[in-house]
């Protein structure tokens, strides 16, 4: 069954995380993905670990559903094949700095210029209004940028650092995803291509700033920025007689169940505890408070005592946890694919449940230049133009 996106083109000229983790999601949705890279390969493809060099787990998990080919784009004959694939697009999609790709010709305007109705995505680290328009992003930069390092030093950490995963990537990638989606339904009604930028900076700050404006929020201010909960030291996992488990006592029918279970009523009268507004202005002695009781049990006896409450409680996964974990395996999130040069991969299911057009897993992440004869084919060119873009360096077979 076709997925959503079936019939879109989309040309990919992203590499590293945040634009091949959107491109992936577009590619799962049906969209028809060609990932253009260049001869050397995108640089995601040597993280080890990988059977085959070349083949790293990160680019495998971003480059799924694609087509891959290899240009040289700072070669002439191979920038006239990749604004001849513009042509035939509906999206194209860059994670460069703009004057990058203005430098190899290929701007908004050049393509436009070969396709009017192209919709042309750049996702790039800051607003091209302001006086970071030029300056180099990646993930942590942009983190950093963003104030995460700091809430999590503010939060309990004993110094600055990074949250351990591609946050501003990924998250800015999915406002890359939402971009193109809408933009392609725009087209649909006016007929008309656009260009649209996705800059990561402030894109970021749309998640950390939605809890973290705090008493910024009001004019005058209100208040020291912050949201309390997220920063009280003690918002982690609870440490009990032999792990660690993770709750979330949250409304009045909660916390009432939870002093009922502690055999400690009488807190319900403490103003601290006894309704939202109080809470939210003592996190810190509400979850110190749950944070004594939880070391008293064991991780099974809270498990099962917060479960027959009805307060929201979960383990506490390692990565080896969440793959064994029994919901996944119960949905199919995990499931076995043949890769025919990588072997045996585990490979994750799409989030998303469709009950008319699901998208699937459709074919494995390109080998480097893997279908780059069969899309300049496609795009007009003989099998003599082809062997002339490869033996010129433009083009990789």
């Amino acid at each position: 069954m076709a997925g959503p996106l079936t019939g879109v083109r989309v040309l990919d000229l992203t590499t590293v995380v945040m634009g091949p983790y959107a491109t992936q999601i577009l590619a799962d949705f049906g969209a028809d993905v060609v990932k253009v890279e260049p001869p050397e390969g995108d640089i995601m493809r040597y993280a080890w670990p990988f059977r085959s060099k070349g083949m790293g787990h990160i680019f495998l998990n971003a480059n799924r559903n694609k087509r891959g080919i290899s240009l040289d784009l700072k070669m002439p004959k191979a920038r006239a094949a990749c604004l001849r694939l513009a042509q035939q697009a509906d999206v194209l999609v860059y994670n460069i700095r703009p004057q990058a790709m203005a430098r190899l010709q290929l701007g908004y305007e050049d393509v436009k210029a070969v396709n009017p109705k192209i919709i042309y995505v750049g996702a790039f680290g800051y607003s091209q209004k302001g006086p970071y328009a030029a300056k180099a992003a990646y993930d942590d930069l942009i983190q950093g940028a963003a104030g995460l390092p700091w809430l999590l030093r503010e939060s309990g950490a004993e110094s600055p650092r990074y949250v351990p995963a591609t946050m501003a990537d990924r998250s800015v990638g999915l406002h890359v995803v939402n971009a193109v989606c809408a933009a392609l339904y725009s087209r649909e009604k006016t007929g008309e291509g656009q260009r649209v930028d996705v800059p990561m900076f402030e894109s970021l700050l749309q998640t950390v700033l939605g809890e973290h404006m705090g008493g910024f929020t009001f004019e005058p201010q209100l208040g020291e920025g912050g949201y309390t909960r997220m920063l009280s030291q003690h918002r982690r996992p609870y440490a009990t007689k032999d792990g660690y488990v993770c709750v979330l006592i949250y409304n009045d029918k909660h916390w009432k169940a939870f002093f009922e279970m502690i055999g400690r009523q009488e807190m319900l009268a403490d103003a601290r505890f006894a309704s939202p507004e109080g809470r939210s202005q003592n996190y810190d002695a509400v979850y110190g408070f749950v944070a004594g009781e939880v070391t008293k049990r064991s991780t099974a006896e809270w498990l099962e005592v917060f479960e027959r409450a009805d307060i929201p409680v979960q383990r506490m996964n390692s990565l080896a946890d969440i793959l064994r974990d029994p919901h996944l395996a119960a949905i199919g999130y995990f499931r076995d694919i043949e890769h025919p040069t990588e072997g045996k991969l585990r490979s994750m299911q799409v989030p998303s449940e469709w009950s008319g057009t699901p998208p699937e897993y459709r074919r494995h992440a390109p080998r480097l230049g893997e279908h780059t004869r069969e899309v300049l084919r496609e795009a007009g060119y003989s099998e003599a133009q082809i062997e002339d873009l490869a033996n010129s360096g433009a083009a990789r077979l």
